[in-house]
């Protein structure tokens, strides 16, 4: 794998860095993605846990590429799918499929499993139980004390085990350490530049890289912006009021077909609805294993993505209008490896990135204030997702800094206005910290990462940037809008009542 060796350039601690990555074809049988990496190449890249120490323990990047097709090449985008924690070696097939044949052959498209995600060594995995019990785990919504006192301690249980298995690599788990490691792979490649396009936390990580290395940016699509002045706490509690709005529009798509779904003509009256069911399965999991979390959980998913609306709408009024539990089963998935890994790593960066609240009494304030303030749908799950950043074995922060200036390189922002988990105000927020960027929006649209998903309008965007680095006209507040697609079609039911 190694031929030559290079200085990092950055802060303290400049690491000697290998260049060049053996690149060989991915194996059939890859128990991480199989079929998905086909024919793609796959190599690895060792970096240093610490960079502070070069020469001390060493850390594996497992790595995928499409390789270009023209005769040349505009360089290589690196791929991130955000989290922080999802595995992202499948994405250049995804990308070459997707995109018109001109662009994707005109680079190589690298993906990767960031430090601790699926096939880098180690991958992180911390108790699963918390997550995956194997039955119905408690209703995230305490009824007591007691009850959020249970919560607090299964939290607290996490992150101690997190600690005690991943002590020397917790430390080494933030945002800092995933743009040095960005650089890395820059540096191996033995690119002078390199493109990037990521999602969600991607887009929180490209902002960071650009940051710190806007001489290495060459272009750079930012899709569903993290607010990075919200990192991390304030971020989530933002989430807690967008998701309220987002699952009661989900509501009122269901009300707007009662005719098929039977669950009421009103979104108050569909949230009803939904009480009700869940107050059945709190009352009775469903094969001891589905209930009132676990179907927050699931529908949870709805305030991301309005495609699985038909389905859940399905399964919902299935279970309430006639009594029949198969479809809500069949929608049901619990964590598997690849969650549990994820939610370890998610831990494991936004827990070290920034400072959280250290006193259990701040987050109960906060929660209650919004839950009693009528955003309940969100809310408590979203407090225990990301509870044992409470007592994270290593201190949070300092985040790295975010911004640009008139010499970096124009950054390409996509966003949906009515997104629920990286609300608009983070977009707005990084285009004015990036002056030099532009950003699209798809107006009234809910979903969660919208590009190279289809949509023509954000497509032909990303397309003429990414071939011929050509942006919309800079103008106030967003630079061009793109509008939201038309609603999925309901799901063909039996009648209803």
């Amino acid at each position: 794998m190694t031929t030559a060796l290079g200085m990092l350039p950055g802060a303290a601690g400049a690491a000697p860095l290998a260049q060049g990555i053996d690149w060989k074809p991915c194996p059939k049988n890859d128990p991480l993605a199989g079929s998905a990496l086909k024919g793609l190449e796959c190599g690895t890249l060792r970096v240093p846990l610490d960079y502070a120490r070069p020469d001390g323990e060493q850390v594996t990047l497992a790595l995928t590429r499409a390789r270009h097709t023209a005769p040349r090449s505009q360089g290589v985008v690196l791929l991130n799918r955000g989290g922080p924690g999802a595995q992202g070696r499948d994405m250049p097939a995804v990308f070459t499929q997707m995109l018109p044949k001109d662009v994707t052959g005109s680079y190589d498209w690298v993906g990767y499993d960031p430090r601790g995600v699926g096939a880098s060594k180690p991958s992180l995995m911390c108790d699963p139980k918390y997550q995956n019990p194997g039955h119905a785990k408690p209703d995230a919504i305490p009824a007591n004390a007691a009850e959020e006192q249970a919560w607090v301690m299964k939290a607290r249980a996490y992150a101690d085990d997190c600690m005690a298995k991943y002590g020397k690599v917790l430390p080494h788990m933030g945002t800092r350490d995933w743009v040095r490691d960005l650089e890395a792979i820059r540096f191996a490649l033995g690119e002078k530049r390199i493109n990037y396009f990521g999602y969600s936390y991607g887009t929180y990580l490209g902002a960071a890289y650009a940051t710190a290395y806007p001489e290495r940016v060459r272009r750079m699509v930012l899709d569903s912006v993290v607010r990075p002045s919200g990192v991390w706490y304030a971020n989530n509690l933002d989430q807690n009021v967008a998701f309220e709005k987002r699952i009661h529009a989900f509501y009122r798509w269901i009300a707007r077909h009662h005719a098929t779904y039977g669950l009421g003509r009103s979104g108050g009256a569909v949230a009803s609805a939904y009480a009700r069911v869940r107050a059945a399965l709190k009352a009775r999991p469903l094969k001891g294993k589905l209930g009132p979390t676990e179907l927050d959980d699931m529908v949870l998913t709805d305030g991301y993505t309005d495609q699985l609306w038909p389905s859940h709408a399905h399964a919902l009024s299935a279970f309430a209008v006639r009594k029949d539990p198969r479809p809500l089963l069949k929608a049901f998935r619990p964590p598997g490896w690849a969650d549990l890994n994820n939610y370890s790593v998610y831990s494991a960066v936004q827990c070290r990135d920034a400072a959280w609240p250290r006193r259990w009494g701040v987050w109960h304030a906060d929660n209650w204030r919004l839950y009693r303030s009528g955003y309940r749908f969100e809310t408590w799950g979203n407090a225990w997702y990301n509870a044992p950043c409470a007592f994270w074995g290593v201190p949070g922060g300092p985040p790295p800094r975010i911004g640009g200036t008139l010499r970096t390189p124009p950054l390409l922002l996509i966003q949906s206005t009515e997104d629920a988990a990286t609300p608009y105000s983070g977009a707005l927020e990084t285009h004015r910290l990036f002056p030099t960027s532009r950003l699209v929006v798809q107006d009234g649209s809910g979903n969660h990462g919208i590009s190279v998903r289809g949509d023509k309008c954000l497509d032909r965007a990303v397309i003429a940037y990414l071939r011929d680095g050509v942006l919309p006209e800079s103008r106030p507040g967003p630079d061009a809008v793109c509008a939201a697609g038309a609603p999925p079609r309901p799901k063909a039911a039996k009648k209803s009542r």
